[in-house]
């Protein structure tokens, strides 16, 4: 039988029996396989794919939505890959319209890489922030006087609220799947009171610092610098390029420059929330 043509295979739903497809898709682009991110992202949120009839994905993204049950108030676009063979033939552009459209009126965002910016910006999204990815391993003591320690289940409910202050929509589902997800979710506390959250996710080699919301940059500091201090591997995060005090901080500290990605929105000219203390989001792929 002749092979379908790219544009009559479906998209589908993908689930956490496709994990081992998506890592495969990740390998194949170059990538690490991410298996922990994948199940994590595949479990928050909602999975779309085209099947290679061959084995396989052709594609694949992962949309994640914030709001309440009956009002959706926002939607993450992340891990937006076509199989190396199918590349440059629509595939992309087709899946991100299967997405907007699925959408509907939800506005959207996402972090695109410099490749990835010009499909996104024909399907109408606007640049509306940056964002720099940097890694290596961290040198030096805490240094500030902001109290810092290990987040407990009596913490939940604070958090939750601090972080819906700071993102402007209602991550519960995702923020509830942390204490596993992390090996470290660690609080900022003053009077208290919880000033400031992070935590630190295995990925690969690395641990990945985020979210990291705090009160001002002395608070993100001393949240850093107190995962850091409990861990041997390299840290890796993604700081919010107007933070630039904290960008100087942890170059300062080991941590170097790998990249920038471009925050794009979709349906709504800014992101919701107070910028100033949305220090690095949970991964790039869900924002």
């Amino acid at each position: 039988m002749p092979t379908p043509s790219l544009a009559a295979l479906p998209i589908r739903r993908l689930t956490l029996r496709d994990l081992p497809a998506c890592a495969d898709l990740s390998e194949d682009r170059g990538w690490p396989r991410e298996e922990h991110k994948w199940g994590f992202l595949l479990t928050a949120g909602k999975g779309f794919g085209i099947d290679d009839p061959e084995g396989g994905l052709v594609a694949a993204c992962v949309v994640t939505e914030y709001g309440s049950w009956d009002r959706l108030e926002l939607a993450a676009v992340g891990m937006v890959l076509v199989a190396a063979r199918h590349a440059r033939q629509g595939v992309g552009r087709r899946l991100m319209r299967h997405v907007v459209s699925a959408m509907g009126t939800t506005p959207l965002t996402l972090h695109a890489t410099p490749y990835g910016r010009p499909l996104y910006e024909e399907l109408g999204f606007k640049v509306t922030g940056r964002a720099e990815m940097l890694t290596g391993l961290f040198t030096g003591e805490p240094e500030s006087g902001v109290a810092t320690r290990a987040a407990t289940a009596e913490d939940l409910p604070a958090i939750l609220r601090l972080d819906e202050e700071v993102f402007g929509a209602d991550r519960t589902p995702l923020i509830t799947r942390l204490p596993a997800f992390a090996d470290q979710l660690r609080v900022a506390e003053e009077d208290g009171r919880i000033i400031g959250y992070a935590a630190a996710w295995p990925n690969m080699d690395t641990h990945v610092v985020g979210p990291l919301i705090a009160r001002d940059t002395e608070t993100a500091k001393a949240l850093i610098a107190s995962l850091a201090a409990r861990t041997d591997r390299p840290l890796r995060t993604d700081i919010d390029v107007r933070h630039e005090e904290l960008l100087a901080w942890v170059k300062a500290r080991g941590l170097a420059s790998v990249t920038f990605n471009a925050v794009m929105t979709y349906g709504v000219p800014d992101l919701p929330g107070d910028w100033t203390r949305r220090f690095a989001p949970l991964t790039v792929a869900a924002g």
